[in-house]
């Protein structure tokens, strides 16, 4: 379950039912309009993937700067002009001096590895020790430039990519309130999905969701603890992948929960995402958290990708997944079908019905850990708020311009709990944590399973600053986040062309294993069918 959806409801309760919108909802009878401008199609780097913008840069096609040139001046006519998609918060200052840096080591003979050169987009909780700020779209943390990278930047910045800009989130990645809009920021405003105009991508990596989706760079870095990677890649038709809690390294990253949270890729390809996920692994020893060196992940995922890796494995079919919309049930089922033709035997489960207390239990968890992790951020960060406390006095005083369309009750709420020796969280940290890794593990090993499937999340909702989001039928994000276990999406189709992905969950670092199972379905379906910046569904 999505933060947004047991902010309101306090449970996995609902999961099923697909509740009406407030505004142009998709129903048979809807049609689609066309595009803002169908020269938006044009783009020379539509779809483009990181193996091809090597070959262009070894065939001197192209240079670094001059891929990055095309991506800044995309974003100029699509993210600022044009749709407006509104989802890079800041641009990188220093992205062609970075680009021109790696064009001097190309010509001197000197490629770093697969990521030389390429425009990568971040998420705007992501410390970046250089001229950008980090402030997770809160106004309240203007003015926070880090005093050094995040771990995961400074792998970045070792791999040779070039860092483009921070993207748009929603506010305090969606752990403000119980009546937020996905995808929107007191500094950032509202990012809109790329696939139709008047729909939120989804919360809370929605700027790189949208961005990398709009084909606004090569790759995008999210952060997830509930859905916040695999929700907004599911919406925007991307492949994204939320690693094992500890894979990644979390220093750095404006936290939620030290138990749940993570950051992962989001590519338009299971093979762009495999090469960033690779990239990005490494042990840091300020993330306690992290698995330790001796047990560190491969350094290249792309070995897993397997066009035939189907072929033998036995996979989970979500019970829940099969009681949900009937247009959703329906592009599950032709998944299904792909999976089965490939040679995958599908057996029934039933994890939602195992983890009903783990459900009611992590809005606490993380209720205590959001305040303890924010303020052990602030108390080093280079801002005036030094704690959570801070930040609420700073958003009352500053209703008109923080809180227009809603307020600040969960931060409020995680400012009432104690520290995390308190019997309360210990109690509901175990019930969350303990019991989902229980019980996807028993399914797991009880049905020689490879992996757990099921539609990622609903289709994307309407934009509505006055009601917030609304229940959009369905989330799988919940059994992975709780248990810190890996999950990947990969588009699954589409309903008048709102994007849905499907999801694979397996055992902690199991990445190569789902990472092999979401290529060879990709392979097998070719899903992915890039945005026309539809206006509306009429």
């Amino acid at each position: 379950m999505q933060r947004r959806d047991f902010i309101k409801t306090g449970s996995i309760a609902g999961i099923t039912t697909l509740v009406a919108a407030s505004c142009n909802t998709a129903t048979p009878d809807k049609k689609t309009t066309g595009s803002e401008d169908a020269s938006l199609d044009d783009f020379e780097l539509n779809e483009v993937t990181i193996d091809t913008l090597q070959q262009k840069m070894r065939i001197k096609e192209h240079t670094s700067r001059s891929i990055t040139e095309k991506y800044l001046k995309r974003i100029d006519d699509i993210d600022k002009a044009g749709p407006k998609l509104n989802s890079v918060i800041q641009v990188n200052p220093d992205a062609l001096n970075m680009a021109d840096a790696m064009d001097k080591e190309r010509a001197n003979g000197k490629v770093r590895g697969p990521l030389h050169g390429i425009p990568v987009l971040i998420k705007d909780n992501i410390d970046t020790g250089d001229n950008m700020m980090t402030t997770a779209g809160a106004l309240a943390l203007e003015g926070n430039f880090a005093k050094q990278d995040a771990f995961i930047v400074h792998k970045l910045r070792e791999a040779g990519a070039v860092i483009l800009g921070k993207t748009n989130l929603s506010e305090w990645a969606n752990f403000r309130s119980t009546h937020s809009t996905s995808a929107w920021s007191s500094r950032g405003g509202q990012t809109k999905c790329p696939y139709v105009l008047d729909r939120n991508p989804s919360g809370s990596s929605a700027g790189s969701g949208s961005a990398a989706s709009a084909n606004l760079c090569a790759i995008a870095i999210g952060t997830e603890t509930d859905g916040s990677i695999v929700s907004p890649s599911s919406v925007n038709g991307l492949v994204g992948i939320k690693p094992t809690v500890g894979l990644w390294s979390r220093s750095g990253i404006i936290p939620i929960s030290k138990t749940q949270d993570t950051a992962g890729p989001m590519a338009r390809t299971v093979k762009d995402a495999a090469i960033l996920l690779g990239a990005l692994a490494g042990y840091d020893p300020h993330d306690s958290g992290m698995i330790q060196a001796e047990t560190q992940a491969p350094a290249d995922y792309t070995k897993f990708l397997d066009a035939n890796g189907l072929k033998g494995k036995r996979l989970g079919v979500e019970k829940s997944a099969l009681e949900t919309s009937p247009f959703m049930k329906t592009l599950f089922e032709e998944a299904i079908a792909v999976l089965k033709s490939k040679g995958a035997t599908m057996v029934d489960v039933d994890v939602y019905g195992q983890i009903k207390q783990a459900g009611h239990d992590e809005f606490t968890v993380l209720l205590y850990e959001f305040k303890d992790g924010v303020n052990k951020y602030l108390s080093n960060a280079n801002c005036k708020m030094k704690t959570l406390a801070d930040v609420i006095e700073f958003n009352k005083k500053n209703e008109a311009r923080a809180m227009p369309y809603f307020k600040q009750e969960t931060l409020e709420l995680a400012q009432k709990k104690d520290g995390l020796d308190a019997k309360e969280y210990l109690d509901a940290v175990k019930n969350t944590t303990s019991i989902t890794r229980g019980v996807i593990d028993k399914i797991l090993q009880d049905n020689k399973l490879d992996a757990i499937i099921a539609p990622t999340n609903g289709f994307a909702n309407c934009i509505d600053l006055v009601n917030g989001d609304y229940d959009n039928g369905y989330s799988f994000s919940g059994p992975a986040a709780m248990a810190g276990y890996p999950h990947i999406t990969v588009p699954m189709g589409y309903f008048h062309e709102l994007p849905i992905g499907l999801s694979f969950v397996s055992t902690a670092y199991d990445e190569a294993g789902i990472i092999t199972l979401g290529y060879a379905y990709e392979q097998a379906s070719k899903k992915r069918v890039p945005p026309k910046f539809t206006k509306v569904i009429v």
